[in-house]
Parts: C-alpha cells; structure tokens; sequence
C-alpha cells in the first residue's frame, strides 16, 4: 500500500512511518508531498500526517503515532510507550515543554528530537531520513518490549559488579529471544 505525507519529516513522521511499516503494513511504500502543496497527493495513497485527514497531523486528539496506534488498535504496551515519548516531543517542540527530572518520556524524547535533528541535517531525502531513523526506533522499541516483558514476568535482572555489563545484557537479550 502507498502512504504519504509531507516532505521535511520529523520526530512523528518518522515515527509513524516506523509504526506502520512494522506494524500495519510491512509493505508499505512512503510519498512526500511539499508543503503547502497537499492537495496535490496521490489518490491512491493513504494519507497521514496532513492536515484534514483522519490521521492527520499532532492537534488536540494526539499525534499522528497516537491516531495511528487508536486507528489499528494496536495493544502492545511498549508502542503506548513510544506513543507517549512522541507526544512529549511534540509537546517540547511545539509548545516548548520542559522534561522534568522525573518525566522519563520527556527526557527520552528530548533525546530523540537530538538525533531526530542530527539526521534531518546528515540526510537530503526524506527516504534517506526514515532508512536512517528506523534503526533507532527498532532500538528504543527493543529496549521498551524487553523492561516491559522483565515487569510482566516479574523477573529479576541478574547483576555481578565483576561482570559488568555483560551478564544484565546477555540476560535482557534472551528475554527478548524468547519472547518473539
């Protein structure tokens, strides 16, 4: 299926671009129309990020990850998570909203905006910018599911200050394993 949104994508629009393509359609193909130029979309594409559309861009019924989460009633915790983590980026960009020392999700997204900006000025395309980002959010989407699986299961993360890091790590990443 063909999406499209507008050129120049940031924080949620590449987000939703992640979300749909693992997630919704893993087939999916992503358009860019310019700014100011919407109309002139593909009739053929499903459109996001727009204004006037039902997925359509951050206003006060959530970002377009959000509308895309409610949309295809995706239940996984750790998508709510990153849901959570673009609508405080949004909020810190948009409405320039301060991550406080206790809003993990804020400090996270703070981050994200960090590297969502280094990529936009590393990359001309749009494609080059979601072919870059969707690593980062198969990392951050890795690291929620596996803390969310380690709660559920109430396990216990192994710790030996003679080890290091290796042992949490090697613990975390067959959690994980046996989780897909």
């Amino acid at each position: 299926m063909k999406w499209v949104t507008r050129d120049f994508v940031h924080l949620d629009r590449v987000a939703s671009p992640w979300l749909i393509k693992r997630f919704v359609d893993p087939q999916a193909e992503f358009l860019f129309v310019p700014w100011g130029q919407e109309d002139t979309r593909p009739s053929d594409a499903i459109p996001f990020g727009l204004p006037g559309v039902e997925l359509g861009s951050h206003d006060e019924h959530g970002t377009t990850f959000e509308k895309i989460v409610r949309k295809y009633a995706l239940t996984d915790a750790s998508l709510h998570d990153i849901a959570a983590i673009i609508h405080a980026g949004v909020d810190h960009v948009v409405h320039h909203a301060k991550a406080g020392p206790d809003d993990r999700w804020g400090q996270i997204a703070v981050g994200l905006l960090a590297v969502a900006e280094g990529l936009i000025l590393q990359h001309e395309s749009d494609d080059d910018i979601l072919k870059a980002s969707f690593p980062i959010y198969d990392a951050l989407y890795a690291n929620l599911r596996v803390h969310a699986i380690v709660k559920e299961k109430n396990l216990q993360i192994p710790g030996n200050q003679k080890l290091g890091p290796t042992l949490p790590t090697r613990f975390l990443r067959q959690v994980l394993r046996n989780d897909g």
